[in-house]
């Protein structure tokens, strides 16, 4: 038994101490908004936070993040977090999503990006680039991406 601080709530799974997290929320916990896409932290459908920071869950066991806090999809888009409200607005407003099936993924990269930067501050391309190197989108919508994130920092500043 593990006891799983995710999105504030305190969460009990059995499950053994090597599961990666992202089996945790899916599986034991039916928070499907994180996606599994390669298993091998090569694409960034899985990313959540880990007390602020953007990780890949399919390869980060439940042993590594006892006594920390989870954030996932879920709660970056429930309207309750500033940044997750200005990252999910633009993109809407930016048509990112195509297939959709990254999108939890990127959102999570791009605010964790945006949280970690100085209020106000404007990324340039590069550092949105750099920001969202792990994150794949089959469908190409890098441009519509990187238009969303610089938007989203626009309307945080």
């Amino acid at each position: 038994m593990s006891i799983l601080n995710i999105n504030g709530s305190d969460h009990t799974v059995d499950v053994d101490p090597g599961t990666p997290v992202l089996w945790a929320l899916r599986d034991a916990l039916d928070m499907t908004g994180t996606k599994f896409g390669c298993g091998a932290a090569l694409c960034g459908a899985c990313t959540v936070h880990l007390d602020g920071q953007a990780i890949r869950s399919c390869v980060t066991p439940i042993s590594a993040v006892q006594g920390k806090k989870i954030t996932t999809i879920e709660a970056i888009t429930d309207g309750s977090d500033p940044v997750g409200a200005a990252v999910h607005a633009a993109w809407v407003k930016h048509d990112v999503a195509q297939c959709g099936y990254c999108q939890s993924g990127q959102i999570m990269s791009a605010t964790a990006f945006l949280k970690s930067r100085p209020k106000g501050s404007q990324p340039t391309v590069d550092e949105i680039d750099a920001a969202m190197a792990g994150n794949i989108c089959r469908c190409g919508t890098y441009t519509r991406i990187r238009a969303a994130i610089a938007d989203a920092a626009q309307t945080l500043a």
